[in-house]
Order: C-alpha cells, then structure tokens, then sequence
C-alpha cells in the first residue's frame, strides 16, 4: 500500500523512469545502457520504498497517546506555559529519517481546536530552532477528557513539503492517518502534566501503533 499523497510523485518518477529505459536501449554501448537501466532502478524503488503506507495495529483504547510517526525519540523535554495549552507539559519529539514511513498519524482521540500553516526555513530537522523556524503545520486537539494535546508537522532540510487533511471541527481518532511529510523531517508532541509519559529518549517509534502515555 502507498501513500496517496505521493501519487503525483510516483507517477513522476515512473514517466522518467521509462524515459531512462528507453534512453538506455537506445545506446549502442551496453555498459552505458546498463547504467541508465540501474539509475531507472534505483529511482523506481527508493520512491516506491519512501511511499510506502503500512496498515498498523492501533492499540484499543480512547486514552492512549499514540505515536504520530514512525523514528527516533530525539527530545524529551519539559515546558512552561505551552500558549495553546495554558499549563505546563512535556515536549516530545521525533525525528524521521528518509528510510522511515513518513505517513503522519493523529496522536490523540477527540476534537481539532487549532489548525495553521506556517512558510519557513528548511534548517536538518534535530536543530533545535527547526521547530520555530520551519516549514511547519501545528494543531490541537482536545481530548473528552478535556485534555488538549499539541503537535507538530516540522519540514526538514531535504523535506519541502507538508500534507495534511485535517482542520479545526474534525472528530478524529489515534491512530488514523491525517497527512506526511516528504524527505526527512520531524514530529513535535506537547502534553499536559496529566499525562503518564511511557516513552524514552533514544527510542524507536512506530507510527499509530506505539504508545507513547496514558491520558489520566
């Protein structure tokens, strides 16, 4: 399964593919055609590989804080009087690599609150000022235990474009996918006091199936 946010790209990247296949049989000398063939390759299965959408098993339960993606715990870190939620918290980030999944999922059951797009710098995702300076899309969702939990869609250095279908009003369930993001980039979660953190950094997450607290 793909994800149908990179259509557009896959049927790129096939169009030239072909175009390099057919480029490569057209050369008289076969160790230039074989390296038109490799490159058409390579192109095909690494945009294939990125794209990829795995169903996942989503843990059962409506007061889980869920994974939003799939990579590596870089921060975990408290905050002071979040603007969005008004109290103090816990801020976790994850970094995607470009050999992760980057389908980004809803990290949290209830109601979307806040929703906005910000045009950015496009500093390596583990800066610490990428989460301020970046291309980014940040949301708010309110648990029904009126919990609102904050995250983030950061673009990286090499990911120039964010995805996202989800707005304010939106029901919405952990674990559900809401958009990706291309090439590398970084998932920012921000949660309340009241939240059991069952997460460390250095660890491996698997987006919509790892959990990363409990709503109390």
């Amino acid at each position: 399964m793909f994800a149908k946010d990179g259509t557009s790209v896959i049927i790129t990247v096939l169009v030239i593919s072909v175009l390099l296949a057919v480029v490569g049989l057209l050369i008289p000398y076969i160790w230039v055609s074989y390296l038109f063939y490799l490159a058409a390759f390579l192109l095909t299965a690494f945009t294939l590989f990125f794209f990829r959408d795995p169903d996942r098993v989503i843990p059962n339960g409506d007061d889980f804080l869920i994974a939003p993606a799939d990579g590596k715990v870089i921060l975990i870190q408290k905050v002071k009087k979040h603007k969005y939620l008004q109290a103090d918290g816990t801020q976790i980030s994850i970094f995607l690599s470009p050999l992760d999944v980057h389908v980004n999922r809803i990290p949290a059951s209830g109601i979307i609150e806040h929703e906005q797009y910000f045009p950015g710098e496009y500093l390596v995702a583990w800066h610490e000022k990428s989460s301020d300076l970046n291309e980014r899309s940040e949301f708010v969702v309110r648990h029904d235990k009126g919990t609102k939990i904050y995250f983030k869609q950061i673009a990286g250095f090499v990911a120039r474009r964010i995805v996202y279908h989800i707005g304010v009003g939106d029901h919405v369930k952990a674990g559900e996918r809401f958009g990706m993001m291309r090439f590398g980039s970084r998932m920012d979660i921000i949660v309340p006091n009241n939240v059991s953190l069952k997460v460390k950094k250095g660890q491996r997450t698997i987006g919509g199936e790892t959990i990363l607290g409990i709503i109390e």
